[in-house]
């Protein structure tokens, strides 16, 4: 019997297509959710739009700084691993709920899968930097989805025989509900047409939290927006710290958080996405939508090599150019993003399961 971990909503569609996969092969498994993101625009819907089953164990850790809401993860966790005795625990990604399963189970001596290893962005200011390396160096089975997460780790001392270039799982869950996502139109309720707005998301702390900087995205949205209307669905964490001067946007739609159903058809339609996410730079790329991240680095270099992901530090002019910029290359989708990640993620559990 293995346990799956998810916590937040970039686990949720990285996990859904390996928990569907490990069900469609009967292969036992406790699901397990932590409750990092708890209500319900950033997790319940999520569940139902992805077809994930209700989870087995629900820890309701909720929000706090990373400290406090790692040690509560741990300590529930603990309970999980102790009453459950699984064989593997596999997390995805690199939020709180990754590192704090993952350490767990390898203090109780539980073999730890993670999905999604050896992404760097070099910056150790990011709190995701910190709990992706830490969670590579306690795993013993490594899933990359491209080719520089094997590079990284093997720069890094990780045996070659643990890590395993599988692709990624977050363009699975795309190419599944792609269709489903599309038809329902989600313009439509925004009053605009398809290939004529672009589409808005902040979150990190490095961009939202100082004044000067909101003030900054706040001039680049407004100039961007007298071209293209903007839809930006809002993080809560991001409004909540500067509302005024978001509120003081002109020709930009501030909508509380989407589905996922709603955000990717949004997003599938999009003359551009200005971000500073890491998973839509993925799936931007998959989509061929242009995507502007606003960020000094990236862990997700293909996305820039391969894909339609533009670089752009912190500045209103190079923002806005870079919305209207021609493409760098013609883009292409990185090797193995095919929709069939979690199968061969699978595989690798299935055969390391037999092996004992």
């Amino acid at each position: 019997m293995i346990i799956t971990v998810v916590g937040a909503r970039p686990n949720f569609i990285k996990m859904a297509p390996i928990i569907q996969t490990l069900r469609q092969r009967n292969i036992a498994q406790v699901f397990v959710h932590t409750g990092q993101h708890y209500d319900e625009k950033m997790s319940t819907i999520f569940f139902e739009q992805l077809n994930m089953p209700r989870p087995d164990v629900y820890l309701a850790v909720g929000s706090g700084t990373h400290a406090q809401q790692t040690a509560k993860i741990m300590t529930a966790f603990e309970e999980v691993c102790l009453t459950h005795h699984p064989q593997l625990v596999v997390v995805a990604g690199d939020v709180n709920s990754t590192l704090a399963c993952a350490l767990t189970a390898a203090k109780l001596n539980i073999p730890v899968a993670h999905v999604e290893s050896g992404l760097r962005s070099f910056d150790r200011a990011m709190p995701e930097e910190i709990n992706r390396i830490l969670t590579d160096h306690i795993a013993d089975l490594l899933f990359t989805t491209e080719e520089s997460g094997d590079q990284h780790l093997n720069e890094e001392g990780i045996a070659r025989d643990k890590v395993h270039f599988v692709g990624n799982t977050m363009i699975d869950s795309l190419v599944t509900h792609l269709n489903n996502a599309v038809a329902l139109e989600p313009w439509g309720k925004f009053k605009v047409a398809p290939h004529e707005y672009g589409l808005v998301t902040f979150h990190r702390p490095s961009n939202v939290d100082e004044t000067d900087n909101v003030k900054v995205l706040v001039e680049a949205l407004g100039k961007i927006s007298q071209r293209q209307p903007l839809i930006f669905p809002i993080h809560p964490r991001t409004i909540s710290k500067h509302p005024e001067l978001w509120s003081a946007l002109t020709n930009v739609q501030l909508v509380e958080p989407l589905g996922y159903l709603e955000f990717l058809g949004l997003m599938a339609k999009a003359a551009v996405v200005v971000t500073d996410s890491g998973g839509i730079q993925e799936e931007t790329t998959a989509l061929g939508v242009r995507c502007v991240t606003v960020r000094n680095n990236t862990e997700r270099p293909v996305t820039i090599s391969l894909g339609t992901n533009q670089l752009v530090e912190l500045q209103a002019d190079k923002i806005f150019e870079a919305a209207f910029a021609p493409a760098q290359h013609q883009p292409v989708i990185p090797p193995l993003w095919d929709g069939k990640a979690a199968a061969r993620v699978v595989d690798v559990i299935e055969q390391w399961l037999a092996n004992g």
